[in-house]
Parts: C-alpha cells; sequence; structure tokens
C-alpha cells in the first residue's frame, strides 16, 4: 500500500495533502506518518509556512478511522509525537500551519482544523463532532471548542453534534475565509506567501508570545514578556532582522531577512 499524504516544497511553503479514499480517515499509521512529515516541517530552516488539505472535495477529513477502530485500533492509539493529525501536538512547532479544508471536516478532521493557526474553506466545507454519539468524546474538541465559541454554541456542537457550516464557522471566528473550492488552494497560497514575506524571527516570536500568555491575565501576561524568559521574543529584539526592518522603511525598499 502507498503512501496516504504527499508533500511538496516551494518558496518555504510546505503543502500537505492527505489522501485516503474515501473519507480521508487517519489510522495510527497515518497519523505516524504525517507527524514524521510535520516534524520535518519543524526541523527545515528553509520551510516558512505550512499547508494541510485532503484530496477531493468531500472531505477534509472524517478524523479517526472507524475501520481501523472496529478491527481493534485503540483510541489512545501511538499517534506520532505530534498527536492526532501530525501537527496539533507537535513539540516545539514555532511555524504556521494553515488548514485548507476542502469539504467535511468531521470529528477529529474537525480537531486537526481547531488546531490550525489559520483556516481557509471552500463554500462547502462544514464541521461537526459526532463523538457522543459514537458513545466517546472528542478530547482535543472539548478543549479547544470553548476557548472560541460561545460557550452555549460550543456545547451544542459538543453535546450534540451540531452541524456549522461554512459560512457559520466563518461568523464565530473559526475560518479566516471561505471561499470557492476552485480557489481554495490559492487562497492558503496567498495567506502563505505574506507569512513568508514577514521576518521569520518575527512570526515565531509571535506564537511563543501567544503560547505562553494565553492563559494569562493582562498584567501577568506583560510581566510574563518582560520577563526576559521567553527566548523567541529575546532573540527577535536583538536579531539583525529587527534592524533590518525599520531601516528598509527609511530607504523605501522590501527587507532583506536573514532569520538572524
Amino acid at each position: 500500500m502507498g503512501s496516504a499524504v504527499t508533500a511538496t516544497r516551494h518558496d518555504g511553503v510546505l503543502e500537505v495533502v492527505l489522501d485516503r479514499p474515501k473519507a480521508n480517515a487517519i489510522d495510527a499509521a497515518t497519523s505516524r506518518e504525517l507527524s514524521g512529515v510535520f516534524a520535518g516541517f519543524r526541523d527545515d530552516p528553509e520551510l516558512r509556512v505550512a499547508i494541510f488539505t485532503g484530496a477531493g472535495e468531500r472531505f477534509f477529513s472524517a478524523g479517526w478511522d472507524l475501520d481501523a477502530a472496529a478491527a481493534g485500533e485503540a483510541f489512545e492509539a501511538d499517534y506520532g509525537e505530534g498527536g492526532f493529525g501530525g501537527f496539533p501536538e507537535l513539540p516545539g512547532r514555532n511555524k504556521p500551519v494553515i488548514c485548507a479544508v476542502n469539504g467535511l471536516a468531521v470529528g477529529g478532521g474537525f480537531e486537526i482544523a481547531l488546531a490550525a493557526d489559520l483556516v481557509v474553506a471552500a463554500e462547502h466545507a462544514a464541521f461537526f463532532l459526532p463523538e457522543t454519539g459514537l458513545g466517546i468524546i472528542p478530547d482535543a474538541g472539548a478543549i479547544r471548542l470553548p476557548r472560541i465559541l460561545p460557550p452555549v454554541v460550543a456545547n451544542e456542537v459538543l453535546y450534540a453534534g451540531r452541524r456549522l457550516e461554512a459560512d457559520e464557522a466563518l461568523r464565530w471566528g473559526l475560518v479566516n475565509a471561505v471561499v470557492p473550492a476552485d480557489r481554495l488552494l490559492d487562497e492558503a497560497r496567498a495567506m502563505a506567501a505574506r507569512i513568508v514575506a514577514s521576518a521569520p524571527l518575527a512570526v515565531e516570536a509571535v506564537l511563543a508570545v501567544d503560547r505562553a500568555t494565553r492563559s494569562l491575565t493582562l498584567d501577568e501576561a506583560f510581566a510574563r514578556l518582560r520577563s526576559g524568559q521567553l527566548d523567541a521574543y529575546e532573540s527577535m529584539l536583538a536579531s539583525e532582522d529587527a534592524a533590518e526592518g525599520p531601516r528598509a522603511f527609511t530607504e523605501g525598499r522590501d527587507p532583506h531577512w536573514q532569520g538572524r
């Protein structure tokens, strides 16, 4: 059996495509393969952004492979160091991932999209969590979704499997943009190109500051920021790129980022 994951790279962007007909469901082996791909993305200094999408037009991902579950694969199987889907729990990931949701994002597929830093969706995409109807819960969804949606909306999605169409997902802030299906990858690539045009250490610092302060009060967050203990933030402040940006602006030219 061939690989269910393909990865191509161009101009600092890694495009990862999940291709497991018919529904792009993910078993443990596929998740470990995705973890390897995203670990390589994390560790490659030439890569700046990843785009993750599904093959076809019907499913982004149906989540956990229930056929594998019926055959005995445990709910808490080894999904690789990045967790289910390859990147949601990947330690040390300091680069953004864009999910291009090309269809139904169901269960674990929805949870993967929730873990992305940016999300674009095709007009026919939809998001839902059916786990409680299967006698289990969406672990990551139960943690992430109430931090994004109003409580009563999150509860209905989590308790009763409410389906969110793409336009509603946009209204609630679950996705950045909704576009026709034939423009989905173009939109994701344009978003990735804008990130690649930014200073790499600055993007890394934003991710680091967000993760370190999201659960803190404002006073605590600013204290943490000024503590001198956020390595990515301190490296950005001391970098050549931090001097290059203002210099390029005053000279009326594009900055030349060196990542140092």
